[in-house]
């Protein structure tokens, strides 16, 4: 049999004891030889003998070409150089087309590796890849909604917590001390340690209307029945300061950086800085029915107000009239939140003739997108760590929605108070909420998630599949060990049911 490697060059007969060596010419001829015999292998396959592929020059006789969805080779006679080509291209690019072919003539939109299975099982199963569907199909993973714990907790009981839908009752302070109004009393409760203490007392003649901390959390503002706003010094237990101005229950307080502003049942809103001796240094005047919605942007140049009039306005540092109307919604506007993620985002929510969410951009002055919920919107509030909100709830399902801002899917729906979710407040890491309700408790949820876990997202969204699992799993395991020692003051080591009194 010949030897497909020797030299074209015959020796002598007389020289079988001498060794030859080939001219480089002769070795460059065998080289080419061998290479063309390679490539024409499957075209004119010799019966007697076999041929072995080289390392780097495969061979196409024994190829599979259905399991990556190629082309069998054409049995015609044609250039076989020229055939390996197209089969390459093919197998890197994909089959060309005229609208993927580009200006050198090559496709190069499709993956180099695009397996099919041969059997009925389904690669996506097991694969991180997804195989091709056809045309118009994207392959992108569809990423999976956060979990997100349906039950609360912890439970507080709140007796005489009001059910009254224009009232704000529960803030959270920078402080981790939740501030509650029930009836005449205001207690704190401090997360860190659960120790309930009795702020104030304002005798049977009054009640309490609303609860609002000052950005430290030092200092709490409360709003009465009476028309008056006190302030309180918390860590001393301290009233600092009464001021009047309104005529009838103050049901909204919101604090901008050196202003607070109070809204009434009077129809007004008034500004008051606590650095001057006035009981108040500005009049806002617009709403034609009680005010029950406050909140100032998160650079304090805007406050946004909600009334029993079904009008939203916005209004600046300066103005003593609504810079915006908003009369899109169809019932009372309590729920206000400004994004902390875009400037100029506000949501508002409608009562129980409206139940909408709407959004807004106070910088262009235009009404983004709105969703009809099917329940009265009690309240409305962001994430500070993800581009998230959450809605509270009353007629007719009383429930807890998180939603994925700006699809507005649903990621949780949270449900376990008897009566209207009327009253919710954010914790001060951002992760956990609490919710009010006219069943007298207060139910604590962790919704939201840490800002390190946004953070291990962003990183992950970076990196490529394989390197996305290995880190994955470090990640994981280096959270796990993490968590056990550095676990939340209010997190979910907290249990069973406490009465606040």
């Amino acid at each position: 049999m010949e030897d497909p490697t020797a030299s074209n060059v015959t020796p002598p007969a007389n020289s079988s004891s001498q060794i030859i060596i080939p001219s480089p010419s002769s070795v460059k001829v065998s080289l080419e030889s061998r290479i063309n015999r390679l490539i024409n292998a499957n075209q004119s396959p010799s019966p007697s003998r076999s041929i072995y592929s080289d390392r780097f020059i495969p061979s196409r006789s024994g190829s599979n070409f259905a399991l990556f969805d190629l082309a069998s080779p054409s049995p015609s006679k044609e250039d076989g150089a020229g055939s390996y080509a197209t089969l390459l291209r093919a197998a890197m690019f994909g089959p060309e087309t005229p609208e993927k072919r580009d200006i050198t003539g090559f496709s190069t939109s499709r993956n180099i590796f695009r397996f099919k299975t041969e059997t009925n099982r389904c690669l996506n199963s097991f694969s991180p890849f997804v195989s091709d569907d056809g045309p118009g199909v994207s392959h992108a993973p569809i990423k999976a909604l956060r979990k997100v714990s349906r039950s609360p907790y912890k439970v507080l009981d709140a007796p005489a917590l009001q059910d009254d839908f224009y009232l704000n009752l529960v803030d959270w302070s920078a402080q981790n001390v939740l501030a509650v109004g029930l009836g005449n009393c205001v207690y704190l409760w401090n997360a860190c340690s659960s120790k309930v203490t009795k702020l104030c007392d304002l005798g049977a003649d009054d009640s309490v209307c609303s609860v609002g901390w000052a950005f430290r959390g030092t200092h709490l503002a409360v709003g009465t029945s009476s028309g008056k706003v006190q302030i309180w010094d918390a860590s001393r237990c301290k009233r600092t300061r009464t001021m009047e101005g309104h005529r009838l229950r103050v049901g909204a307080l919101a604090w901008g950086s050196s202003v607070l502003s109070s809204g009434s049942r009077d129809k007004s809103i008034l500004q008051r800085d606590i650095r001057c001796q006035e009981d108040h240094v500005s009049k806002l005047a617009g709403h034609k029915s009680e005010v029950c919605g406050l909140k100032w942007s998160y650079d304090n140049r805007e406050l946004a107000s909600g009334g029993n009039d079904n009008r939203l306005f916005v209004w600046n540092q300066h103005s003593t009239q609504p810079v915006l109307k908003y009369s899109e919604h169809t019932a009372a506007v309590k729920a206000i939140a400004w994004s902390p993620h875009v400037h100029g985002l506000l949501a508002s929510g409608g009562g129980t003739a409206d139940r909408c969410i709407r959004f807004w951009n106070t910088t262009t002055n235009t009404h983004l997108s709105s969703i009809d919920t099917c329940s009265q919107v009690c309240n409305l509030a962001w994430s500070k760590n993800v581009n998230e909100l959450v809605s509270t709830h009353g007629y007719s399902q009383n429930q807890i929605i998180v939603w994925k801002y700006p699809t507005m899917s649903k990621i949780a729906t949270l449900t376990g108070h008897t009566y209207r979710v009327l009253y919710l407040a954010v914790s001060p890491d951002g992760q956990t909420i609490v919710t009010g309700a006219g069943d007298e408790t207060l139910r604590f949820w962790n919704v939201f998630p840490s800002p390190k876990s946004q953070v291990k997202s962003q990183v992950l969204e970076c990196l490529p599949i394989p390197q996305k699992c290995y880190f994955r799993m470090i990640l994981f395991n280096f959270l796990c060990v993490y968590t056990q020692n550095t676990d939340s003051d209010i997190g979910s080591s907290f249990f069973g049911r406490t009465t606040i009194r």
